[in-house]
């Protein structure tokens, strides 16, 4: 079997722990470049880690690698896709929010031979749901539970006035369709565009985010009506250093990449 040549987008928490793995070993896989805005902070890291990786700009990533994974701020997922996807290779997103406006990615990875893959992420069952989504769907409603901290400074809560400071109790702060969602919190709700990706879509997929000084977790909990089951699922993730990513996140893209080389592959 050929090596695989991943690339990471993006240096962040998910980015560093996914270099991490890469460089240990993955089998059948190698660390072949990383892009990142600040280069000076990216070498330091790498050199305080042991692990030797050039630095590149967006634009060389398909000189380098089969793939990217992609864990950069949404608003340059273009900057990373066209180029990997125009030259027919694939790029793991994590920010799924962005991909919902721009359906013309789906079409230049067809047109090209590329591929565009959204791993599990936060959630659980995405297989029961892209099951589901062979029959029937009925209805797939989500509803998510974050400490205050983790939605603070999402563009709905600032344009809406919505303070989250000194949050005593409960406060529902959306509820809508997951496409609202994803342009009202793009980087506190890729789950839910996620999610609606893999069932009926963004417009049928409706979401309830509640702010709860309450809780310390990510708490995610969906309900799927089908023709084939009914099912509810509910997952609480451990925020990461960054309160806006739980930590399997970055776990669920190790085992997405672990899945392209694996001589068993367990799960739809």
């Amino acid at each position: 079997m050929s090596t695989k040549r991943i690339a990471i987008a993006g240096l962040g928490e998910i980015g560093r722990t996914v270099a991490r793995k890469l460089a240990q070993g993955l089998p059948g896989l190698t660390l072949a470049a990383i892009a990142t805005r600040d280069r000076a902070k990216a070498k330091a890291w790498l050199d305080r880690e042991g692990i030797s990786c050039p630095l590149v700009s967006l634009d060389e990533l398909p000189g380098h690698a089969d793939l990217v994974v992609e864990c950069a701020p949404a608003a340059i997922l273009d900057q990373i896709c066209r180029p990997m996807l125009t030259a027919g290779k694939q790029v793991m997103v994590l920010s799924a929010s962005a991909l919902l406006p721009r359906p013309d990615l789906v079409d230049l990875a067809r047109a090209h031979g590329g591929q565009i893959i959204v791993p599990t992420g936060a959630l659980i069952g995405f297989d029961a749901v892209s099951a589901a989504a062979e029959g029937t769907i009925h209805s797939v409603q989500m509803m998510t539970r974050k400490p205050p901290g983790g939605l603070a400074g999402a563009p709905y809560l600032v344009e809406n006035g919505i303070s989250m400071d000194g949050l005593a109790s409960a406060l529902c702060v959306f509820k809508g369709s997951a496409r609202d969602a994803a342009a009202a919190f793009p980087a506190n709700v890729n789950v839910v565009a996620a999610l609606s990706l893999a069932g009926i879509g963004p417009d049928r997929t409706t979401i309830e985010i509640w702010a709860d000084p309450a809780v310390t977790r990510n708490c995610h909990q969906i309900r799927v009506e089908s023709d084939s089951a009914s099912f509810t699922m509910s997952i609480e993730n451990i925020p990461s250093e960054n309160p806006k990513t739980g930590r399997i996140t970055a776990l669920s893209v190790i085992a997405a990449l672990r899945k392209l080389t694996s001589a068993l592959q367990v799960g739809t």
